[in-house]
C-alpha cells in the first residue's frame, strides 16, 4: 500500500511539474499565424507576397524553426473583398485560434476586422497598408504597420523640395481619397507655415473619371514649377503621359513609391517619365545596380533553391520576403513567453534591427507610442531604365 500511494505521489508529482513547465513555458506546440491575401480577382498578384512567406516558414521549420517550435502559416484568400476578410479572420481566430494575424493587404480589408481584432486582443501586425490609422496605439494598441505611411512620405517630398527648391511654386494632383488625402497631410504638415505661399494650384480626380486632362491643364496654367502627383494605376500613365503631351516641364516631379513600378511608365513611355521623382527603404532586387549586393545575391540564392519557378525580380516576392523576416525576429525575440501581450511587445520594442534587402543605414526601429517599422527613406530618380536613388537617407520626423 505504501508503494501504491508512493507510485501515486510521483505521478501527481511529475503531473504537477509539467503543468507548472507547461505555464512558464506559456507558449503551445506549434506557432500559428494567420493571414489573408488576395489570391484571387484583380489583385491576385498580391498573392505571391503569401507564397513566398510560407516557403520562407516552411525553410524554417525544416532548421528546426523558432526556438525549437514549428511555424504553422495560415493564409487565406480574401480576395481583396471585405466580407471575406471578416469571414476568413473569424475563422482563423476562432476555429484555427492563431496566435496573431500577420500582413494582410489593404486599407478596407484590414478596416474590416480592426475593431473585432483589437477587441479580441490579437495582434494585427504589418499591416500592409500605408494609411495613417494604423499607427494608432492609444486606441487600437494591438494593429501595429507593416510599411513606410503614406503621410511620411509626403513628408519626404516636402522636405526634399525646401531644400532643393525653397522658392517653388507647387502644384497637387491627388486622388479624392484616404490615399491621396494621407499623402497631401504629410506634404502640406513638412512644409509648414509655407505651404500656403508655396502651393500655387491643388486638383483632385475620383477613381472612377476616365481622364485626368482637365485637371492637367489647369496644374499647368496656374505657373507651379513642382508637381506632386498622388496618382495610382492608369493614372499614374496618364499624368507622366498628360504632362509631356502639354509640353509641361516641372523642375521636380514627384509620385508615390507605389506609383513608381515600371508597369506604370512604360504605357506613358519611358522617356516620358525621365527625371521622375520617387522614394524607398529597399534595394531593388530587379535593378543591375544591386546585382553584386550580398542581401540580394541571399536573396536570389533563396528564391532558386524554394521558388524556383517564379520570377523573383517581381517586388512582391521581395516584400514578402522582408517582412518574413521581420516577423521571425519579432518571434524570436519573443523567447518561451508566445502570449499575444508579450508577442506585441517585443513587436513594439524593436531597436535597430537590420534586415535583408534594406537600404545601406536603413534599421527598423519601433516604440510603445509609435509602432511604425519604417520611417527613413532614400530618394531615387528615373534615368529612362531604372531607378537611381541619391542624396542622403530621409525621415519623416
Amino acid at each position: 500500500m505504501a508503494a501504491a500511494l508512493l507510485r501515486t505521489m510521483t505521478v501527481g508529482l511529475i503531473a504537477a511539474c509539467a503543468v507548472a513547465t507547461a505555464h512558464a513555458d506559456n507558449a503551445p506546440a506549434e506557432i500559428r499565424i494567420g493571414q489573408t491575401l488576395p489570391y484571387s480577382g484583380p489583385l491576385s498578384g498580391f498573392g505571391a507576397i503569401g507564397r513566398v512567406q510560407e516557403t520562407y516558414f516552411s525553410k524554417i521549420n525544416a532548421d528546426g524553426g523558432i526556438n525549437g517550435r514549428k511555424v504553422r502559416f495560415i493564409s487565406l484568400d480574401d480576395a481583396y473583398s471585405p466580407p471575406k476578410t471578416v469571414e476568413h479572420t473569424r475563422r482563423l481566430v476562432e476555429q484555427d485560434d492563431v496566435l496573431l494575424m500577420f500582413g494582410a493587404l489593404g486599407t478596407a480589408t484590414n478596416n474590416a476586422v480592426h475593431r473585432y481584432l483589437n477587441g479580441k486582443k490579437v495582434p494585427q501586425l504589418l499591416v500592409l497598408s500605408g494609411a495613417t490609422k494604423w499607427n494608432d496605439p492609444q486606441r487600437y494598441p494591438w494593429t501595429m504597420p507593416g510599411m513606410v505611411a503614406y503621410a511620411s512620405e509626403g513628408v519626404v517630398y516636402a522636405k526634399h523640395v525646401l531644400q532643393a527648391k525653397p522658392n517653388a511654386k507647387i502644384a497637387i494632383l491627388a486622388q479624392n481619397d484616404d490615399f491621396g488625402r494621407d499623402y497631401v497631410g504629410g506634404f502640406k504638415r513638412a512644409l509648414g507655415d509655407k505651404a500656403a505661399s508655396m502651393i500655387v494650384a491643388e486638383a483632385s480626380y475620383e477613381p472612377a473619371a476616365p481622364t485626368i486632362s482637365s485637371q492637367l491643364a489647369a496644374l499647368k496654367a496656374s505657373g507651379a514649377d513642382v508637381l506632386f502627383g498622388v496618382t495610382l494605376g492608369k493614372f499614374t500613365s496618364q499624368m507622366i503621359k498628360g504632362i509631356a503631351e502639354i509640353n509641361w516641364k516641372p523642375d521636380l516631379f514627384f509620385v508615390p513609391t507605389s506609383a513608381s513600378s515600371i508597369t506604370f511608365l512604360e504605357p506613358a513611355g519611358l522617356d516620358n517619365a525621365v527625371g521622375l521623382i520617387s522614394s524607398s527603404y529597399t534595394k531593388d532586387v530587379g535593378d543591375a545596380q544591386w546585382a553584386n549586393d550580398a542581401d540580394v545575391r541571399e536573396y536570389f540564392a533563396f528564391m532558386r533553391q524554394n521558388m524556383p519557378s517564379v520570377d523573383p525580380r517581381n517586388g512582391h516576392y521581395a516584400t514578402g520576403y522582408i517582412n518574413a523576416r521581420l516577423l521571425a525576429a519579432v518571434l524570436t525575440a519573443c523567447g518561451d513567453d508566445l502570449s499575444r501581450d508579450n508577442v506585441l511587445r517585443q513587436a513594439t520594442a524593436l531597436r535597430e534591427l537590420q534586415l535583408p534587402l534594406l537600404l545601406p543605414g536603413i534599421t527598423v526601429s519601433t516604440a510603445p507610442d509609435d509602432y511604425l517599422p519604417f520611417q527613413t527613406l532614400r530618394l531615387r530618380r528615373f534615368d529612362g531604365q531604372s531607378w537611381i536613388g541619391f542624396g542622403n537617407l530621409i525621415d519623416d520626423r
